[in-house]
């Protein structure tokens, strides 16, 4: 063995960067080894491009909502889609120097090529075999491609390749609703292209209750083609591909795969660790502290498939960078659950679902935007948020809303969440009038009717005024 050091990070991602700072804090003495091109996933391929397009579908959405608003002349306007994609990749590819500037100043201590473990000390790089006191494992994921797929080549789209594309269409299939398929899907569909979505389950962006879903799938019903709740076959057709879902055929020129990620573990090693690995062949880890076993081996990000989040993996790779080469590991208080898709409405769950509730004791607190005075104002009036409490202490355990400008109101619910606040709590917080948030007073005092001991007044019993923009 020819060369040792104190920690050897695998991944120059998102998780792989968050433990290169904790461990550069600790040691000069360090490598960080990357297979394939580097730039996070959320910086190349993820978060930040797919927001670009989002964000260029909305503006052109909005031209719908300009007669109501007594603007004339949205017919005149129309979208050149190779430009859209252009500017979405000169952004991208700022968003990735950054993250690429963090390694090229590394020099020697970051090398490019797959590293695999030889046990829980060792790793061979480009045919060298490197000792570490510490191990980080931080390689990301992949998108999934059923590999009956694979036949129909260039037609099948991933994220990795959606971005650069100058045209796509004009008919695209889109298989996979989770928060990501029906980001895209909804964001395609508003830049012109004919969309049929298609889901095994019947859920989308990971939505359980039933009315709030009503809301997002009447949305993007009124859009795209939407067929939920079958298996999805594809099949060549002389005119494209053809997508079989329960009794419908449906013939696309291309198809986007969003049936999830998997970890890229592929030819890293694992079995040498002398750990057990599950049927996916991984390891067993602690979510607190990243470790694996007993062993000198951190698991970050989105390898270990626990909570594929960038905040999540980022947090992972500051855990298992602090962790490294500390004399003791220790576990860390996760933050609380928050997951959003950047849908219209904006779907989020923050904490607790209504399934993971089954058994406790707790009341439920719902409220529409259909008549919320600030989202009709803004035509943007289409959205429910239902909330749950602790039926003994009125603590806030979760949410999940489809809504304006949900991404805000996540937060906000998360921070609550996270401090441990009460429905009574959050009703002592001042709302300006009009905002969106008075949607989320409005469910907060529904539920705080139904909790014990609430208190004589902070204005959230009092009788309704029967002017709905002020409820």
């Amino acid at each position: 063995m020819h060369k040792h050091y104190d920690a050897i990070i695998i991944g120059a991602g998102t998780a792989g960067l968050a433990a290169l700072s904790e461990v550069r804090k600790r040691t000069d003495h360090f490598l960080i080894v990357n297979a394939g091109p580097y730039g996070t996933t959320c910086a190349r391929v993820g978060c930040m491009p797919s927001k670009l397009l989002i964000e260029a579908a909305n503006a052109y959405h909005r031209r719908l909502t300009f007669d109501a608003f007594g603007i004339r002349g949205s017919e005149a306007l129309s979208v050149d889609f190779p430009a859209v994609m252009e500017r979405l990749r000169a952004l991208r590819d700022d968003f990735v120097a950054g993250t690429v500037k963090v390694t090229e100043a590394l020099g020697e201590r970051s090398l490019a090529g797959h590293a695999r473990l030889l046990g829980p000390d060792t790793v061979e790089v480009n045919g060298e075999r490197l000792g570490a006191r510490a191990i980080i494992l931080a390689t990301g994921s992949h998108p999934f491609v059923p590999p009956a797929w694979k036949a129909f080549g260039e037609r099948i789209l991933t994220t990795d390749t959606l971005f650069e594309q100058r045209q796509i269409g004009p008919r695209l299939g889109v298989v996979g609703l989770g928060p990501v398929g029906a980001e895209l899907a909804q964001a395609l569909a508003r830049l012109g292209v004919r969309v049929s979505a298609f889901a095994k389950s019947n859920t989308i962006a990971g939505l359980a209750d039933p009315d709030t879903l009503a809301v997002l799938r009447d949305t993007l019903e009124s859009e795209m083609q939407l067929h939920l709740g079958h298996d999805v076959v594809l099949e060549a057709d002389p005119d494209g591909i053809a997508i079989v879902s329960g009794t419908t055929r449906t013939v696309v020129d291309q198809v986007l795969a969003a049936v999830g990620r998997r970890p890229n573990v592929a030819g890293l090693g694992l079995e040498t660790l002398g750990v057990p690995l599950d049927k996916h062949g991984m390891p067993a880890f602690h979510p607190g502290s990243s470790q694996v076993g007993h062993l000198r081996v951190f698991i970050a990000g989105d390898v270990n498939g626990d909570r594929p989040l960038l905040h999540e993996a980022a947090d992972e790779g500051h855990i298992a960078g602090m962790n490294a080469l500390a004399d003791e590991v220790r576990c860390f208080e996760r933050r609380s659950s928050l997951a959003i898709a950047f849908t219209e409405p904006q779907v989020a769950m923050v904490g607790a679902s209504a399934e993971e509730l089954a058994g406790k004791e707790f009341e439920v607190g719902s409220a529409s935007f259909a008549n919320q005075g600030r989202a009709r104002a803004g035509q943007r009036n289409a959205g429910r948020i239902v909330l749950y409490a602790d039926r003994a202490d009125g603590k806030l355990l979760g949410a999940e809303l489809c809504a304006p400008a949900g991404e805000h109101l996540a937060h906000l619910l998360g921070l609550a969440l996270s401090r441990g606040l009460s429905v009574h709590d959050l009703l002592t917080m001042p709302i300006y009038h009009p905002v969106l948030e008075e949607g989320l007073r409005t469910a907060l005092r529904e539920i705080s009717r139904k909790l014990p001991g609430r208190p004589a007044s902070d204005l959230a019993h009092c009788a309704p005024l029967g002017a709905p923009a002020l409820e």
